[in-house]
């Protein structure tokens, strides 16, 4: 099957999301020769600046440049994509909340097959695309055999695929803005409200200990506390922590919370969903302390240890400040 493979690019202040890179990757996983075409809508200078930021990984990138896309809108963009995208053309996007919106939507527009969340691409045969998703919050994984004879959008799950650091693509930025005109949509950007610091700002930290429901109870928290502050680290936490309000919300990382960039993640009784790990940038070094060893958070750490978080972060703790 020969078909045209695309990757929609989503950044943010003139600086494209790491999934730009992770999407080479993905797309060499289903044509090992691709050389996938970039696609960027925005506005301003700082369309350009990112034009010329994944031109270095891309050997194509499209830009459409408009007003109204200064915000990513799948209203907009949907109707958009149709008139780029050739009959048959394989697009690749980011599996999170613009995504997830833009992406159904696309492919029955289209008339070709949604995919979405994709963690792993067992390859191409003929028509017939295979690829891994994970189901029951990571617990099982399913091995689906898809027909993408009539193209595809296919959505990918943050930090599945290793980026592609290569960088030598000398890319071509192509000006597609023309293309933009007449678009219009019932709903339309106001206005961005940033999430409130609060006392840490886990963005500027380079080591994060991240703890999750694993800790069982909030008079548990000043055991990771403690390890923090052995490591010079400083505590994050998953979406079920605030809601219990055992730390703030300015501490949670993932969708619904803080995008991150550490250099080292220690993961302690944290399952490893996608909605938290798609607030995990910039290919940490991760260490997953779960009692389950089936637990999804395992597939993408660096070093998995299973164990009861209670009983290994104390001698952890000790072990650090022995070694000091």
């Amino acid at each position: 099957m020969a078909a045209q493979v695309f990757a929609f690019i989503v950044h943010k202040d003139g600086v494209a999301d790491d999934s730009a890179l992770e999407l080479i990757s993905a797309a060499r996983n289903i044509f090992p020769d691709a050389s996938p075409t970039a696609i960027l809508t925005g506005a301003g200078a700082g369309l350009d600046a990112v034009c010329q930021e994944v031109a270095a990984s891309y050997k194509q990138v499209w830009k459409v440049g408009a007003a109204a896309l200064i915000y990513p809108n799948a209203e907009l963009v949907r109707p958009l994509l149709l008139k780029l995208l050739p009959k048959g053309a394989v697009l690749l996007l980011p599996h999170n909340t613009f995504g997830m919106d833009l992406g159904p939507g696309l492919a029955v527009k289209m008339g070709a097959t949604c995919i979405p969340d994709v963690v792993g691409i067992d390859g191409l045969a003929g028509a017939t695309l295979k690829v891994v998703r994970q189901e029951f919050n990571g617990q099982a994984s399913t091995h689906l055999a898809c027909d993408v004879s009539n193209g595809a959008v296919i959505s990918v799950r943050s930090g599945s695929f290793r980026p592609d650091e290569s960088r030598s693509a000398g890319g071509q930025v192509v000006d597609k803005s023309g293309e933009a005109v007449g678009l219009s949509a019932r709903r339309r950007f106001v206005e961005v409200v940033q999430a409130e610091v609060g006392d840490v700002d886990i963005t500027k930290a380079d080591v994060l200990v991240s703890v999750g429901r694993g800790f069982g109870d909030k008079e548990n928290i000043p055991v990771a506390e403690e390890l923090a502050q052995t490591m010079g680290a400083v505590v994050s936490c998953s979406r079920p922590i605030v809601d219990a309000k055992w730390l703030e919300k300015s501490r949670q990382v993932g969708t619904s919370g803080k995008t991150v960039k550490p250099k080292v993640y220690l993961a302690l009784g944290i399952s490893g969903s996608f909605q938290h790990m798609g607030g995990l940038k910039g290919n940490p070094f991760i260490v997953a302390v779960n009692k389950n060893p089936k637990a999804p958070i395992f597939q993408v750490a660096n070093v998995g240890v299973v164990a009861d978080v209670l009983e290994f972060v104390p001698e952890l703790t000790e072990k650090i400040r022995e070694a000091k």
